[in-house]
């Protein structure tokens, strides 16, 4: 990430304050800008700076950055553009490096390359993706790898031991106070960096001091509450939340469906590369039959309309299939989403428009709105549709197995949380099963 001059960035934290920009604000700001003066790098040549912003703007959205976000970005880097340049074009020394901090970015690039960490995380991504684990997987084994890091102050890579590594899992439980499956995940990333990035023995055992467990039960709706929700949804999240409890999904599996994940003869949808990169079938609820068709419909018009532009390349294709294939196959009709956004994204290095499915922060926003406005008092998520079906599915006694593999669950152990939310059907008095 590009650094501002010393003169730039006094004159940017003054305007702003001018501007009324609280101190708690102002390091995102500067990191917007920061950002912009990345892309304005890489793609700046062809156009002033200021044009550029509909096109940084652009990739913060495909980026998944919500509406909030961009508004925000797109006011800090209009802010630092009519300032105009500076003259010092010395880097700027510790007062940034508050700021950077404060607005989680990286330490100085200079420190980890002294320490070999740049080498290190690069490594770490290759052999991810080698592996083909998920994206998901990816980004919180960085994240961790790179907080691991900043525990250490990117001491030499040949200098880190297992005693760091415990040190740095027993400081999350402490200091940090985290729940037992977040300590958990720091660990299992700890223990991919030791065995496959630096070859050494990873053995802790019982030397970390553990998280707490805490005793979760999910969040469940009655029938009631959920039917509420839905009527207070608006198209096309009613159809989306419908999906998510009908179905069983999980919110990413969700919004990732195609039209090719349909299949209305046999009366499924194939969610391809859940969680683990497993491919699962559920049987698709014959009450949204026909939302779903008319749905199907909506996107054929909508990817006609997109066919006439000459600048558009297609959907975003999934990450496992070839370059040739992805962009080849792109524009073809059972790729497109089954929930795409409204807008095209640009994507710069390729000059064209592509289509995103429906965004996350979208739809969380309808449901937290739509509970409010039924009134119902619980803390409701998209991920809570899919505690309600496999919650409702086991009072109607549907076998505990049947419901873990619906919901894509590797251990039986996960889908038997849900046996606390149904009241107990368990007969008290002895009776001999030839009598029931």
């Amino acid at each position: 990430m590009q650094r501002l001059s010393k003169e730039v960035f006094y004159r940017y934290q003054s305007r702003l304050k001018e501007l009324g920009v609280s101190d708690k604000v102002l390091p995102h700001w500067v990191k917007w800008v920061r950002y912009f003066l990345d892309y304005e790098a890489k793609y700046g040549e062809a156009a002033p700076g200021i044009s550029l912003i509909d096109g940084f703007l652009a990739k913060l959205a495909s980026k998944g950055q919500s509406l909030g976000f961009r508004k925000q970005a797109r006011q800090a880097v209009e802010v630092f553009l009519e300032m105009g340049p500076g003259e010092d074009p010395a880097t700027v020394e510790e007062e940034l490096d508050v700021y950077e901090v404060k607005a989680r970015s990286s330490l100085p690039l200079e420190t980890k390359l002294r320490g070999g960490w740049r080498e290190l995380e690069g490594a770490l991504t290759g052999e991810i993706k080698r592996r083909n684990y998920s994206p998901k997987t990816m980004q919180a084994y960085q994240a961790w790898v790179h907080r691991f890091g900043q525990y250490t102050e990117f001491k030499p890579v040949d200098e880190i031991c297992d005693e760091d590594a415990k040190n740095f899992l027993t400081d999350l439980a402490v200091k940090g106070e985290v729940v037992a499956s977040t300590q958990n995940q720091a660990f299992n990333a700890l223990l991919f960096l030791f065995r496959h990035i630096l070859k050494r023995e990873y053995d802790l055992k019982d030397r970390v001091v553990r998280a707490k467990r805490t005793k979760y039960i999910p969040t469940v709706l009655t029938r009631a509450e959920l039917e509420a929700v839905i009527e207070e949804l608006k198209f096309p999240f009613d159809l989306i939340v419908s999906m998510l409890y009908g179905c069983g999904l999980r919110l990413s599996e969700c919004l990732e469906l195609r039209i090719n994940s349909l299949d209305f003869s046999e009366n499924l949808v194939i969610i391809h590369d859940d969680k683990g990169k497993k491919d699962r079938s559920v049987p698709l609820p014959k009450k949204l039959r026909p939302e779903l068709k008319s749905q199907t419909k909506r996107v054929a018009k909508l990817w006609e309309h997109d066919l006439k532009n000459p600048d558009f390349g297609g959907v975003f294709m999934p990450d496992g299939l070839g370059a040739r294939r992805a962009q080849r196959e792109a524009r073809e009709y059972h790729w497109q989403w089954l929930f795409p956004a409204k807008e095209l994204t640009l994507v710069p290095e390729e000059g064209l428009y592509r289509r995103y499915h429906n965004y996350k922060q979208n739809l969380g926003s309808a449901i937290t709105a739509a509970v409010r406005k039924a009134k119902i008092p619980k803390r409701v998520t998209a991920h809570t549709f899919r505690h309600t079906f496999a919650s409702h599915l086991l009072s109607e006694n549907v076998d505990l197995r049947t419901i873990q593999e619906l919901l894509g669950h590797a251990d039986i152990r996960t889908t038997m949380i849900y046996t606390h939310t149904v009241k107990s059907r368990t007969k008290k008095e002895m009776v001999s099963p030839l009598d029931l």
